[in-house]
């Protein structure tokens, strides 16, 4: 018990401490739905299509969406967030970067902007972390 008020503790002075970016939104603003701008809904990260490949089905499984199809060798994933649909494609940019572009099927972009962020970070967080025991397969 007194671990957990020590941790609880130390998180809440980190989090008190930590500065808050400008570009951060408040969880109201990550719920509410709204009109999202195509640019926003498309970003390049520092690692080959394959791993980001990975990483944003790790990502879409960990935020509790629904993975509705996936092809590994065209690089796209269907799934569903919210009860809308969305396309997620990898590509590549070069060798060492890809590029995770996530719309909605409907081509409505109104929706919560939370869905991307929480996918954009989770990838972001576990960039590095290994990923050659996941199969596609």
């Amino acid at each position: 018990m007194e671990r957990i008020i020590i941790i609880l503790l130390i998180c809440i002075t980190i989090a008190t401490t930590l500065p808050i970016k400008a570009e951060e939104m408040s969880l109201s603003t990550l719920l509410s739905a709204q009109t999202i701008k195509y640019e926003n809904c498309t970003k390049v990260f520092n690692t080959d299509n394959v791993s980001l490949l990975r990483l944003t089905i790790a990502s879409i499984n960990a935020n509790h969406f629904k993975i509705n199809e996936i092809q590994s060798q065209s690089g796209y994933i269907l799934f569903t967030a919210v009860n809308k649909p969305f396309l997620a494609s990898i590509t590549n940019v070069n060798t060492n970067q890809g590029m995770l572009k996530i719309t909605p099927v409907d081509g409505n972009y109104y929706f919560q902007p939370g869905i991307l962020s929480n996918i954009f970070k989770y990838i972001e967080i576990n960039l590095n972390s290994k990923t050659e025991n996941f199969s596609l397969n």
